[in-house]
Parts: structure tokens; C-alpha cells; sequence
């Protein structure tokens, strides 16, 4: 890191808050911010964790990294733990500290993961806002044992201005997210005063008619109104509900089962009891209703299973039933139902896969990586 006079200090605190006053998006200010802060201080590679529940992290930016800390698609920089995260999450680091030796470069080096660039210390600066500690950014030059006083006291003033705006991106997040919900508790008051009302006048209106009539044609149309009417009103109610469901306080398992119930399903689950955290479970909840919806439609199946487990860094569904299957490339990807499911998962930044064959049941499977706190 060069040494800098006064008014280069200024110009990079300056720079540093134009940056962050005009980004809007936590990844895209994260990683940002990270360049610049390279960029203007001649400092050569820095990455970002996140911190969440149970001290979980997650690389949240990174840049410049030696090809040592980038093997892989930097998969070790995501898995394991290390001297820096370990100060963390035991609450003593207070403030920015050097960090003797990287312990991730000196397992690089021993598994021969490839060139350290030169680097083998790095500072380690906590990012939080308040009291609480939301992250940790590490920063390295090459050959570089030691960072001054004054050095530590500039990056801990750019990690202000980072948790500065850490909270407020994610408080226009939460405000983002109160919005949608009162949006669609809008929705399902509208849809539940006008549309429901309608299909359930439809609905009488036609059975009341079948008496004016001794014409067994018109009476059939008239029968098929009736049920129509009555499956669209059954529909919307079910829409209706899950507008207004986003916390699921009863839990997934309780939730599964009392679906499948109402669908009249056979369904066993196995479910995890770690916490999954409440965006995560709702959009679980969504995709797997919606499975469970077109097992009802279009399966046949006599029994259904529901798996959702946590594995290493990810959380997976599985929806499983031995109906009567069908073939993946003839059906239409993109029906409203298949569609939902499939941006529901790429919400979380996860992937969808359905497997199914004529004669050998269905398995939707969505994973979604864990990104601690939700």
C-alpha cells in the first residue's frame, strides 16, 4: 500500500463514497467498492466474507486474487475455516489487525494449488454497522509483512463507509420487500372481493338455471359451467392463501403434510431441523405446492415423497412420486407452472432440474446455495 499524503487520503475517501452512494445492490457494491479501494491504493489482491447465522460465511467479493486463492473457481476460499474468520466469529476482532500469516496460502502451497504471487500476509479489517459485525475484508500486496498504523486507520475509515452503506442497501431491501408484500396483500383482498365473488355468482347462477330448461343438452353445458366455476373458485381461494402466506411458522413438515391432505395426497417427509431461514423456506414451500399441484393434475401417483436436507454449502428439495411420468422434451417448459417454479429457485441463485420418464414417476430437484443469514 503506498504511502499517501493528506489530501491522496481525501481523494480516496471521496472516491470511495461517490462509489457507495450510488450503488443500490449489495454484490455489486461489495465487489466495487473492492476494486476501487485496489485501484487507489496500489494494494494488489482483497476479498470480502459475509458473516451469518451459526457463523456461517460466504465469499461475497473478491479481486486480483493469486492463482493460489483463485484454484478452482476459488472453491477453498469457500470452504473450511481460517485464522481471520475464526477471530470473528470469537468476537475479538475489534478493529484492523495484520494477520500474521494467510492460513489459506499455506494450504495452497502444500497442496501445490499454484502460484502465491508473492503473498502470504494479509490485513484483516471487521466490516460492521453499529455494534454488529456483518463481514470481514481481507487485503494483500506481494512480500507485504506489514501494514503501518496509519495504513490500518485508513482502511478501518473505508470500512465505515462500507457498513454505511451495507445498511442502508439493506434496509431499502427490507422497505423493497414490505412493498411487495403489502402489493400482494392488496392483491388477494381484490382478487377475494370481485373475482371470488364472481365465480361463486357463476356458479349458482348456472345450477339455479338448469330449472327454467327441460333441454338435456343445455342442462350439460349448464352442469359444466357449475363445475367449472366451482374448480376456478377453489383455485382462487388456493391463490388467494397463498398470496397472503409468506411466514411459515408452523414449519415446512406441518406445511407439506397439511397441502397434501387438502390435495388428497399420500405424502411422507424428511425434512432437516437445521434453520433454513425464512426466504429460503418460502420459496421452498412455493415450489414444492406447486409439485405437489401438478402431482394432483397430472401424475396419478399413489404416493409422494418430500426431502429437503442441507448439504455442505447448499439446501436441496426434492419432490418425488412414482405416477405416471412423462418425457421432459416433449412438455411445454414453458407453462406458467414449470416457469414460476423455476424463477422461484433462480430468486434464491439456485437451479432447477426435473427428471421424469413415461411409467417412472417425477423428481423436482432444486438446490440453492446456503448464504447465511438470510
Amino acid at each position: 500500500m503506498k504511502q499517501m499524503k493528506r489530501e491522496d487520503e481525501l481523494f480516496l475517501t471521496k472516491r470511495i463514497a461517490e462509489l457507495l452512494n450510488r450503488e443500490t445492490h449489495m454484490e455489486s457494491m461489495l465487489q466495487k467498492v473492492l476494486e476501487a479501494m485496489l485501484e487507489l491504493t496500489d494494494l494488489q489482491t482483497g476479498w470480502m466474507f459475509l458473516l451469518g447465522e451459526n457463523k456461517a460465511y460466504t465469499l461475497a467479493a473478491h479481486a486480483r486474487l493469486p492463482e493460489a486463492l483463485a484454484y478452482d473457481h476459488c472453491y477453498h476460499m469457500c470452504e473450511g475455516g481460517c485464522r481471520c474468520l475464526d477471530l470473528c466469529g470469537e468476537g475479538r476482532l475489534k478493529k484492523a489487525i495484520n494477520i500474521i500469516e494467510c492460513q489459506r496460502i499455506d494450504e495452497a502451497i502444500q497442496q501445490g494449488r499454484g502460484d502465491t504471487e508473492g503473498i502470504i500476509y494479509h490485513a484483516s479489517v471487521p466490516l460492521k454497522t453499529g455494534d454488529h459485525l456483518f463481514g470481514l475484508l481481507n487485503v494483500a500486496s506481494p512480500h507485504k509483512r506489514k501494514f503501518s498504523k496509519d495504513e490500518l486507520h485508513l482502511l478501518e475509515a473505508m470500512a465505515l463507509q462500507i457498513g454505511t452503506a451495507y445498511e442502508r442497501i439493506r434496509l431499502a431491501e427490507r422497505e423493497r420487500a414490505m412493498e411487495i408484500m403489502e402489493e400482494r396483500n392488496r392483491l388477494a383482498r381484490d382478487l377475494h372481493d370481485s373475482v371470488n365473488q364472481h365465480l361463486f355468482s357463476i356458479m349458482y347462477t348456472a345450477n339455479g338455471t338448469k330449472g327454467l330448461t327441460a333441454e338435456d343438452k343445455v342442462k350439460a353445458q349448464l352442469d359444466r359451467i357449475h363445475e367449472l366455476s366451482r374448480e376456478a373458485l377453489t383455485e382462487m381461494k388456493a391463490l388467494i392463501w397463498q398470496l397472503r402466506t409468506e411466514h411459515i411458522s408452523e414449519g415446512l413438515e406441518a406445511r407439506f403434510n397439511w397441502y397434501a391432505h387438502k390435495l388428497e395426497l399420500r405424502v411422507s417427509c424428511a425434512i432437516t431441523k437445521e434453520p433454513l431461514g425464512e426466504s429460503v423456506e418460502a420459496v421452498l414451500w412455493k415450489i414444492a405446492q406447486e409439485a405437489m399441484n401438478n402431482i394432483k393434475k397430472h401424475a396419478s401417483s399413489t404416493q409422494t415423497t418430500i426431502i429437503v436436507e442441507k448439504k455442505e454449502k447448499n439446501i436441496i428439495l426434492e419432490v418425488i412420486d412414482n405416477g405416471t411420468g412423462f418425457s421432459v422434451e416433449e412438455v411445454d417448459q414453458t407453462g406458467f407452472g414449470l416457469t414460476s417454479m423455476k424463477e422461484r429457485a433462480r430468486l434464491l441463485d439456485g437451479s432447477f432440474a426435473i427428471v421424469s420418464a413415461p411409467g417412472v414417476g417425477t423428481q423436482v430437484k432444486v438446490t440453492v446455495p446456503v448464504k447465511g443469514e438470510e
